[in-house]
Parts: C-alpha cells; sequence; structure tokens
C-alpha cells in the first residue's frame, strides 16, 4: 500500500463508527485501508487497531489517543489515532501515517494455521489487539468485545508437558512459545497455543503475536499441580511488581503533569497487573491446597471478628462503588473451629465478589449465628443472581458465569470452597437470577478463649 498524498504532511483522515462498530462514513486514506482489510461502508470496521481504540472510548467514554501499527500486505502502515465519543457514535481521526517494510520474526517462526485456528495478537500490556474474526464468528463470539481486554479474558491456561506452562516461561525470558495447553473461554473449546514476541520500535516487549488450533480433547482433570514452582512465582511476582509501580506512578504525576488520557491509560496497566498479580497468588494457593499433606490451622476462632476485620479491608473498595457493607455488630459473636488466616481469605473473596455485584447505593449484609455443631456466616448482595443451572458450576476452577465480565479469573469460589471443606465446614449458594446471591461458610463450633 502506498501511504495516500492525504494524510502525508500532517493532514488528518477522519471517519465515524456506529454504535454496532459499522464504519458510516471515512475520507479516503482510512476507506482504502478498510477495503483491503476486507471490510466495506456501511459494516464492521474491519482495522482491528482502530476497532478496539473505538471500542475503548465507547466503553470507557473518553477520548483514546495511542499509536497503532496496521499490517497491510507487504507493509506495516503506522499512524496515531485519536477516537472521540459523539453521543453514540466514535469519531476516528488517524495522522503522522508511516509506511515500514512489515515485521518479520527474525527466529523460530509460528508455522501457519492450516486446521481454522484461531489468529491473535496482544499489546506489550498483554491485551489484546486482534482476534481473526472470521474464526471467532464462526465459533460463535464476537471478536471486537474482546479487543483491549486482557489475554486471560480469551483463554485459560493449563499445565504443558513436564507441568511446565510455556507461556509463563516465554513471557520471564522474552522467547517465542509452543504447545501451550489453553481453554478458549468464550465456547470451552480446547486449544493449542503458540505465539511469537513482536518488538516495538525500541527493540523492546511489544506484545506476542500467536496461533490457537482447536484439539479434540484436552485432559483438564489437573491443570496446576505442584510442578507450579515458587521459582516462576518469583519470576514473575518482580517484573509484574515493576510494571504495577511504574504505572501507579505515571498515574501519580510524580514527574511532572501528564494527560489525563495517559493518567487513564496508567490505570488501566495498573489494573491489569494487579490482575496478574490476584492469579499468580491464586495459582500459588491452588499449588498448596491441592497438595494430599494440606492441612490448615484448627484452633478457635470468631467468625463474627473475621467478618468485621475483611469488611475493614474492603471498606475502601466498597466506598468507591457506592456500596455499604453491613458488618456484624461489634458483640457480635459466632464462634468455630478453624484456621483464622483462611477464614479471612475466604470471607475477602466473597465479600469482595458481593461489593462487585451489588449497584450502586445497595448493601451487602454480612450475618452470623450457630445452629447445633455449626456454625455460620452469610454474605447477601442485592446483584444480578446466578441462575440454578450456573449455582454449581462457579464453585468449579477456572470457570465463570460471564468470561466477558471483566476482573476474576475463576479460581476464587473454587478456592474458598476447597478451603472451607479442608476445615471441616462447607461454602454453599443461594440465588435467583435478579434477586442476588447469597453464599454461606459454615465450620464446626468452638468455644472461643477467654480474654
Amino acid at each position: 500500500m502506498n501511504v495516500p498524498d492525504a494524510t502525508t504532511g500532517g493532514a488528518v483522515a477522519h471517519a465515524v463508527i456506529g454504535v454496532d462498530g459499522a464504519l458510516l462514513s471515512a475520507d479516503p486514506a482510512i476507506a482504502m485501508l478498510n477495503s483491503r482489510a476486507g471490510g466495506v461502508l456501511g459494516s464492521r470496521l474491519a482495522i482491528p487497531q482502530l476497532a478496539a481504540a473505538a471500542w475503548l472510548a465507547r466503553r470507557l467514554g473518553i477520548v483514546v489517543c495511542r499509536r497503532v501499527t496496521v499490517a497491510d500486505d507487504d507493509s506495516d502502515v503506522e499512524l496515531w489515532v485519536r477516537a472521540q465519543p459523539e453521543g453514540e457514535r466514535i469519531r476516528i481521526a488517524a495522522s503522522g501515517w508511516i509506511e515500514r517494510p512489515a515485521w518479520r520474526p527474525t527466529c523460530d517462526p509460528l508455522p501457519l494455521l492450516n486446521d481454522g485456528g484461531l489468529s491473535w495478537e496482544t499489546d506489550a500490556t498483554l491485551r489484546l489487539t486482534f482476534v481473526s474474526p472470521g474464526t471467532a464468528r464462526l465459533q460463535g463470539f464476537d471478536p471486537l468485545t474482546l479487543l483491549g481486554r486482557p489475554l486471560t479474558i480469551l483463554f485459560g491456561f493449563d499445565e504443558g508437558a513436564g507441568g511446565a506452562m510455556p507461556i509463563l516461561d516465554a513471557l520471564a525470558r522474552r522467547r517465542p512459545f509452543r504447545e501451550q495447553p489453553a481453554l478458549l473461554r468464550p465456547t470451552g473449546q480446547p486449544v493449542i497455543l503458540s505465539a511469537s514476541i513482536r518488538p516495538d520500535a525500541q527493540g523492546e516487549f511489544g506484545g506476542l503475536t500467536g496461533s490457537a488450533s482447536f484439539v479434540e480433547t484436552v485432559d483438564r482433570q489437573d491443570p496446576l499441580s505442584s510442578v507450579f514452582t515458587t521459582g516462576l512465582d518469583k519470576a514473575l511476582r518482580a517484573p509484574l511488581l515493576r510494571i504495577v509501580a511504574h504505572a501507579d506512578a505515571i498515574g501519580a504525576a510524580t514527574d511532572g503533569p501528564v494527560a489525563a488520557d495517559y493518567v487513564d491509560y496508567a490505570a488501566d496497566i495498573a489494573s491489569a497487573g494487579r490482575h496478574l498479580m490476584a492469579l499468580v497468588d491464586d495459582l500459588v494457593d491452588l499449588q498448596a491446597i491441592e497438595r494430599p499433606d494440606f492441612t490448615p490451622a484448627a484452633v478457635p476462632i470468631d467468625l463474627a471478628e473475621g467478618a468485621r476485620r475483611a469488611a475493614a479491608l474492603l471498606s475502601v473498595r466498597a466506598d468507591h462503588a457506592g456500596v455499604t457493607i453491613l458488618k456484624p455488630a461489634a458483640d457480635e459473636r459466632a464462634p468455630a473451629i478453624g484456621d483464622a488466616r483462611r477464614v479471612l481469605q475466604i470471607l475477602v473473596n466473597l465479600i469482595g465478589n458481593a461489593v462487585r455485584y451489588t449497584p450502586n447505593g445497595g448493601a451487602v449484609a454480612l450475618d452470623v449465628g450457630l445452629s447445633g455443631p455449626t456454625a455460620r456466616i452469610t454474605v447477601t448482595d442485592h446483584g444480578k443472581g446466578i441462575a440454578p443451572q450456573d449455582q454449581e458450576r462457579v464453585f468449579g476452577k477456572f470457570e465463570r458465569v460471564d468470561p466477558n465480565e471483566v476482573g476474576g479469573n475463576g479460581l476464587g469460589l473454587f478456592i474458598a470452597r476447597r478451603l472451607a471443606r479442608a476445615m471441616g465446614g462447607d461454602l454453599t449458594l443461594a440465588s435467583a437470577p435478579g434477586e442476588g446471591a447469597r453464599f454461606t461458610l459454615t465450620l464446626p463450633t468452638g468455644t472461643l478463649p477467654s480474654a
């Protein structure tokens, strides 16, 4: 493609995107690029990088500005994109067009897909920038809803040969990977992933370019075993901490004023980093609770005090969400036998989920009590509820009722129930669509130590 004259010399090409992602109008430069990507005026925008910017701008309700690279035959086109919400539409402005030779891998290239597999790409923060639209729609999901979201919203990762996870080693060592077993979250289809590292203009890590080949069966009986080692945990934790710290520093403008758009981007990066940190923590917990010798402490504890502590830890999050946490009164007691640290972990997970799903102005209630040999605490929210057919599934490993929802990794409730049962109790759910959810943690009763 030869970059049109209208885009050189600082000129800007414009386009308007409708509420359904359709390209309503476009200057010749964008229209030509869209046509070469297989799109037509009036249909969905076929340029993934521009579609991602438009979708993010609509989702956040802010102006999104970013530098993107669009592949076009044997060349890459670099341009600066500005996506601005205008009512129900998004106006795209593209400037600074630079045509360069297309990037080619220098070593270990990936095999071409020959089985109708799925192609995908991410940016440096592992957010999806491209999902092959034809294959995605054949599988029954809309790829545009995934653009700009973490890679884990598309794939759930399993162990590879020898118990390793190739993608984690590849990210730590900045090298390509193959034979990564995974689950395509929107459909539950087992896949095998391969990817190359894509460098940015400075030669640093710029993201992944990968493929997902569909397979008939994948043994998912034990997706994570004890071979998820402490060494790998440490290898991931250090770079993630640096990513979060740098993003927070940008957002706080510690080195001087920062444009509002970039503050938002920094917050997005920090949030993604914390999400990955939480996933690492959950994987470490999963490794621990699935060991045959795992035994939590069994000492006298107070479920009411645990509820008050968990509510205090989540008070800031609840305030930001406009949600009130109704915790047990200071004089309420619910003596039980269990592990205080693990009980707090369960309650933080349950209350955090309840805050997430409770609408602004609502409340999350924490009720404690005793019933014969059992002490209980019930966490009640007023969210959208869970259908009967999904109520057992939410306790499954890597299971989520709606994989497209932001947050969560499908491990929290699985770990919480395993911990409850390891302490001689249980974790149950009562819910109905539109009526919120009630999670009840039960433990054997005990006697509180004297003051």
